[in-house]
C-alpha cells in the first residue's frame, strides 16, 4: 500500500538523522578551537560554516564577500592547511576557528564536523554553508541585504532556500589566468555554461539531482549521469535537529529539500558561483589525486583529475559572458520568485 511505503520511507529518514547527529557528537573531539569567538554572536546574527583547506588564495575575497551580504560570524574548520590559511583566519575578528588533522573524506566531507558546531552555535540563526570556492548570490544581492532575503523567508514561513551551484571559468587554458588574493575572481573567470542541464527529483530525499555544465561537457561526457550534482541547499534557518546529508546537496528534514514549485510556477532561488576554476586547481588538482580525500568513491575520479592536471580550455563556442544576476534569472538558473 502507498501510505505503508511512505510511512517506511519516514522511518528510515528519521533514523538517518538520528544516526548522523550522533555521527556529528562522536566527531566532536576532532577539532581543536583556535580563536573560539561564539560568545560574541548576537542573537540575530546570520552565520557562515565553511571547512576549509589550504585556500589562502580565496579567503579574502570569500569573507568580504559574504561579510558585505550580511554574514555576521563565520563558523570555520581548517582541516591541516600549511599555506597560511590557519594563521590568516585566527586574526579575523569575525571567525571562530577549529582545526583537525583527521580525514576530510571520513568525516562526510566535513560535515560532522560542521554539524557539531552548527548544533553547538547555529541553533535559531540562519546559516549560509559554504565551501570556500563558493560565492553565494542572489536575486537584489547587490542593493538588498541577507538580511532582506531571511525576513522575507521568514515572513514567509520557509526555512531553506536553493541555489545552483553554477561552474565559472576562463578562455583559454586555465593557469594562462593568473589571480591575485583578494582580487575580484570573475574578472578572469567570467564564462559559464547556459543551457546544458539536467533535472530530476530524487524520489527518497526529494530534493533536485542538478548536473550539467563545463564538467559534465568536458569530463563526464561518456557518462553523464556520473557527474557532479549542481543544486544546493546552502541558507537554512537551522535546527540543532537537521543534518546535511550529502554535502549541502540534500538536507533531513526532507522537507526542507522541497526549494521548488511543483505547480508551474517558480520559487525564489540563487546561484553558488563556482571559483574552482582559478589558475590554482592544476596544482591542487595533483595533490588532490593523490589524497583521495574529496569524492566517495575516488577511482571514477582518476582521469577527471588527469584532465585538470593538463591545464584546459573550458571554453566553448556555447559559452555565455557572466553580466549580471538578472541576466542568470533572464537565463532560468535563478528565480525572483514571488520576492519583488
Amino acid at each position: 500500500m502507498e501510505w505503508l511505503r511512505h510511512a517506511g520511507i519516514a522511518y528510515r529518514l528519521r533514523w538517518k538523522r538520528r544516526r548522523l547527529l550522533f555521527r556529528a557528537w562522536r566527531k566532536r573531539h576532532q577539532l581543536r578551537a583556535v580563536a573560539d569567538r561564539t560568545a560574541s554572536i548576537a542573537p540575530d546574527a546570520i552565520l557562515g560554516a565553511v571547512t576549509v583547506r589550504n585556500e589562502m588564495v580565496r579567503l579574502p575575497h570569500f569573507l568580504e564577500h559574504h561579510r558585505r551580504l550580511g554574514v555576521g560570524h563565520f563558523l570555520m574548520v581548517d582541516n591541516a592547511s600549511d599555506d597560511g590559511t590557519t594563521d590568516f583566519l585566527a586574526q579575523q575578528p569575525d571567525v571562530s576557528l577549529w582545526t583537525t588533522t583527521h580525514s576530510y573524506k571520513l568525516s562526510r566531507f566535513g560535515m560532522d564536523w560542521l554539524t557539531w558546531l552548527q548544533i553547538r552555535h547555529a541553533h535559531g540563526h540562519w546559516c549560509l554553508t559554504l565551501d570556500a570556492d563558493e560565492i553565494f548570490i542572489y536575486p537584489y544581492h547587490d542593493t538588498r541585504p541577507l538580511r532582506a532575503l531571511t525576513d522575507w523567508l521568514d515572513a514567509n514561513d520557509r526555512q531553506s532556500f536553493g541555489a545552483l551551484m553554477l561552474d565559472m571559468y576562463p578562455k583559454g587554458r586555465l593557469q594562462d589566468h593568473p589571480y591575485r588574493p583578494g582580487d575580484d575572481p570573475f574578472t578572469e573567470l567570467c564564462w559559464f555554461d547556459a543551457g546544458n542541464y539536467m533535472i530530476q527529483k530524487k524520489p527518497d530525499l526529494q530534493n533536485l539531482w542538478i548536473q550539467g555544465g563545463p564538467r559534465a561537457r568536458m569530463f563526464f561526457a561518456d557518462r553523464p549521469r556520473r557527474a557532479p550534482t549542481m543544486g544546493k541547499m546552502p541558507l537554512v534557518k537551522w535546527n540543532w535537529r537537521y543534518a546535511y546529508v550529502s554535502s549541502t546537496h540534500s538536507l533531513l528534514p526532507r522537507r526542507l529539500n522541497r526549494v521548488y514549485c511543483e505547480d508551474g510556477g517558480e520559487r525564489l532561488s540563487g546561484i553558488l558561483l563556482h571559483t574552482k576554476f582559478l589558475n590554482v586547481v592544476v596544482e591542487k588538482s595533483a595533490e588532490e589525486k593523490t589524497r583521495r580525500e574529496h569524492f566517495a568513491n575516488s577511482d571514477l575520479y582518476e582521469a577527471y583529475y588527469d584532465r585538470l592536471i593538463a591545464n584546459p580550455d573550458l571554453w566553448c563556442e556555447g559559452s555565455t559572458r557572466f553580466t549580471s544576476w538578472r541576466q542568470l534569472e533572464a537565463l532560468g538558473l535563478m528565480s525572483r520568485g514571488e520576492w519583488v
